[in-house]
C-alpha cells in the first residue's frame, strides 16, 4: 500500500512493516491506514508508507496462531 490507498484494498490484509503484525485494512482515517488483527480485536493505526500486502500463507499461519490460542472445550 502506499500514499494511493484504494478502496478496493478493503478487506484485505497487510504487515505493517513496523512490528510484523499482519491486520484486515478496514479503512482510512486521518491519512492512516486502519488494521484489525486477523480473527477480530482491536484495530490499530499504520502510516501508509509502512503497510504492505501480506503473503496469502503468512494470513494462514496468523489465523492457525490465533486458533490455537483460543481455549478448548473440555
Amino acid at each position: 500500500m502506499n500514499e494511493g490507498f484504494e478502496a478496493s484494498e478493503l478487506g484485505r490484509y497487510a504487515v505493517d512493516a513496523r512490528d510484523g503484525r499482519i491486520g484486515e485494512v478496514m479503512g482510512r482515517e486521518g491519512g492512516r491506514v486502519q488494521l484489525r488483527p486477523v480473527g477480530g480485536g482491536r484495530e490499530w493505526d499504520c502510516p501508509p508508507g509502512e503497510a504492505a500486502p501480506a503473503p496469502p500463507g503468512d494470513v494462514l499461519r496468523e489465523r492457525v496462531r490465533r486458533l490455537n490460542r483460543e481455549p478448548r472445550l473440555p
